[in-house]
Formats: structure tokens, C-alpha cells, sequence
């Protein structure tokens, strides 16, 4: 049984035949309850959960990159959420029904920060990744202490390093790559990050081979 709180145009707690209502985030919502579907596996729903797939199977091991990336936009949704909205909507492409992900357009990040200036990765050493980039905290919203955020996705293990590097001002760092990592390639992005939170948008850096 549902329940209508605060008279007929107050929010509905529950089903009331096949109107179903609820509160998420303190929003109230109401849907109909889904009829059976005779064919579950259409064209258009088989394309929407490949597409849906591709996004996740990507964002996943990203979840760490994407809970700083996507805060300013986590207004009555996740941060997941947000970051699935845009990727989803810019960064598929393919062919019905085998779509994938650009992960250059693909956005881990989102904001008014100062991007990275120069911004490069050397994997042919060894188990490790070498950043460098230019120094550009004299520029309008970039601070000398601005610190770099990186992640190096790797579509094979569907699997990233994510973490944190130098400051702006320091032009470079360097961090050791997982073992299993060797001879795939990955795929490398970087943002800034401010002491008060507000970040970049990422910088995709390109892909390589690590050693």
C-alpha cells in the first residue's frame, strides 16, 4: 500500500496501483511501474546496455579519479553518475551494436582549474611512468600549489594507477607503475587539483607501451 504524505500533492511513499513513488536525496519522484516487456532484447535496449557497459567497464577503475573530478557536479546525483552522463553522451562511438570508448574525449574531470601546460609521459623505462609539464602558475585560476592527479587506465586488465603527484610549480614526477602492467598499452590522464578542492579539467595525455 502507498502512502501520500502532506494530502494529494504531497510526496507518495510506496505503490498505488502502478504508480510507484519515492524520495532519493530528499527529491520526491514518482514512475510507472514497467509493464512486461515480451522481447527484453531489442535493437535499441541491446545498443543502450553495450554503451552502458563500455562507459562503466571504463569508469570503474577510475571510481578515485572521478569522486574528485565530478564533485561540482554532483548536484542531486553521484559523482559516478555525472561522470557516466558525460561520457556517455560525448566520448561512445562504434558501430550497433559494438560501441566503445574514445578515451580521448572521454572527461575524468570537470572544473575551472588550470589545465596542465606541455603535459608528457615517458613509460619506456622500466615499470614506471615520467611526467613532465610546464610550470604555468602564473596564469589566471593556477596556483604554485596546485597538485597534479593522474591516472593510467588500462583497457587490457581493465585496470588504474591513480594517484597524486608533484605541484605545479615542480614540472614533473615520477611513479611506479603496476608489474602486470608491462608490455600493454595505457592510456594516461592528469588534472590539477587546488588546496580548496576545486580542480581541472583532465588533460589526456596520450597512450604507450610501458616496458
Amino acid at each position: 500500500m502507498g502512502i501520500i504524505n502532506q494530502g494529494i500533492l504531497g510526496g507518495l511513499s510506496g505503490k498505488v496501483g502502478n504508480i510507484i513513488g519515492g524520495s532519493w536525496k530528499g527529491i520526491d519522484y514518482i514512475r510507472l511501474k514497467p509493464s512486461s516487456v515480451a522481447n527484453p532484447r531489442t535493437e535499441g535496449q541491446v545498443n543502450k546496455r553495450n554503451k552502458f557497459t563500455a562507459t562503466l567497464e571504463f569508469l570503474q577503475p577510475n571510481i578515485e579519479f572521478v569522486r574528485e573530478g565530478y564533485k561540482e557536479y554532483a548536484v542531486k546525483q553521484t559523482t559516478f553518475n555525472a561522470a557516466m552522463s558525460e561520457v556517455l553522451n560525448n566520448a561512445i562511438e562504434g558501430t550497433a551494436p559494438n560501441f566503445t570508448v574514445n578515451y580521448a574525449k572521454a572527461l575524468l574531470s570537470k572544473g575551472g582549474l588550470k589545465g596542465m601546460l606541455n603535459g608528457a609521459f615517458d613509460v619506456s623505462i622500466g615499470t614506471q611512468i615520467n611526467f613532465s609539464w610546464s610550470n604555468n602558475s602564473n596564469e589566471i585560476n593556477a596556483s604554485t600549489d596546485d597538485r597534479m592527479i593522474f591516472s593510467v587506465y588500462n583497457p587490457l586488465k581493465k585496470e588504474s594507477l591513480v594517484g597524486y603527484g608533484g605541484s605545479r610549480v615542480d614540472g614533473a614526477t615520477i611513479k611506479v607503475l603496476p608489474s602486470n602492467f608491462s608490455g600493454d598499452l595505457v592510456h594516461v590522464y592528469t588534472a590539477f587539483k587546488s588546496v580548496s578542492g576545486v580542480i581541472s579539467n583532465r588533460t589526456y595525455l596520450g597512450s604507450g607501451t610501458v616496458a
